[in-house]
C-alpha cells in the first residue's frame, strides 16, 4: 500500500463543512468521489482537521492509502478533473505509511487559521461569503491587548462550542497577531490544536472589545470563569480560513509559502 498526502483548496460556502454526510454535499465527499472516478477504487481519506459549513482551506492537508501507482501531477490533474471549480487539489506527493509514518492529523504540530473582517459602514458585495462583516469601527489597539492574554497554554472552555468532542478544553496558542489591510482587519491564529467554533468564538469576543463593549482584561475574565455563556456568540463562519497545517520537514510535504488569505 501506497500512502499519498493531498494539499487541497477550497471555497466552503456551498459546502456542509468537510465532514462526510449522507446527502453528500460536504467537501469530504466531493473529493471522495472524485478520487473514485479517478481511479475506479472507493478509498477513504483523512484530514487535517475538520472544517465547519461555510468555512473555508487554503491549505488543508489528507492523506489517502492506495495500491494505485500514479505520480504526483497525475494525482493533481486526474482528481481535479472530476471536481466541482470551489475545490481543488493544490499538490500530491508520496509519504511513508504504516504506524510509524504520516497521518494527516497526529503527525501535525501546529494548525493555523486565518479570520477575515470587512470593517466598513457599507457592506460590499465583493467579500459577500469570503469575509466577516462588522459596521462600526473597531479598536485594533484594544483588541490585540485582549488577544494576548490567550497566549500560552489555557483551559478554553469559555470559548469551546457545546458539540465539540475534543478530549480536553486544554489548548497552547502560539501565535495571535490582528491587522488592518485597508478595511479588512485580518486575524492570525496558531496553537496546537483548536477546539470546535475556538476560532470564531474568540473573534467574537474581541469584536465586542472592539466595539468598545468590554475592556481587553474582559478575555482573562472568561478563560477564569471557564463558562461558554458568558463569552461573546459565535461569530459568522464566512471569513474562516484554515490556512497553514505545521509538520516536521522530514515529511517532505510540497507545501506552498504561506498565502494570503
Amino acid at each position: 500500500m501506497k500512502r499519498i498526502a493531498l494539499g487541497i483548496e477550497y471555497d466552503g460556502t456551498n459546502w456542509r463543512g468537510w465532514q462526510t454526510q449522507p446527502d453528500g454535499m460536504t467537501v469530504q465527499d466531493q473529493l471522495q468521489e472524485a478520487i473514485f472516478r479517478f481511479t475506479r477504487t472507493r478509498i477513504s481519506t483523512m484530514c487535517a482537521g475538520r472544517t465547519d459549513a461555510g468555512v473555508h482551506a487554503s491549505e488543508q492537508v489528507v492523506h489517502l492509502d492506495t495500491e494505485l501507482d500514479r505520480l504526483p501531477v497525475s494525482w493533481v490533474r486526474g482528481v481535479n478533473a472530476y471536481l466541482p471549480s470551489s475545490i481543488a487539489v493544490r499538490w500530491a506527493c508520496e509519504v511513508p505509511g504504516g504506524k510509524d509514518g504520516f497521518h494527516a492529523r497526529s503527525s501535525a504540530m501546529a494548525r493555523r487559521y486565518r479570520y477575515l473582517i470587512y470593517n466598513s459602514p457599507v457592506r460590499s458585495p465583493l467579500w459577500k461569503n469570503r469575509a466577516g462583516w462588522v459596521f462600526k469601527p473597531l479598536d485594533i489597539g484594544l483588541m490585540q491587548k485582549g488577544a494576548g492574554l490567550l497566549l500560552g497554554e489555557h483551559d478554553f472552555s469559555a470559548f469551546r462550542a457545546a458539540e465539540c468532542q475534543s478530549i480536553t478544553p486544554v489548548k497552547t496558542v502560539k501565535r495571535i497577531d490582528i491587522e488592518k489591510q485597508g478595511n479588512l482587519i485580518v486575524f492570525t491564529f496558531e496553537a496546537n490544536a483548536f477546539l470546535h467554533h475556538m476560532v470564531r468564538n474568540i473573534v467574537g469576543s474581541l469584536v465586542y472589545i472592539g466595539k468598545g463593549n468590554h475592556p481587553p482584561e474582559w478575555m482573562k475574565q472568561l478563560l477564569d470563569a471557564k463558562d461558554r455563556s458568558l463569552a461573546a456568540p459565535t461569530f459568522m463562519p464566512d471569513g474562516l480560513y484554515l490556512s497553514r497545517v505545521h509538520y516536521e520537514a522530514k515529511w517532505g510535504l510540497p507545501q506552498r509559502e504561506d498565502v494570503f488569505p
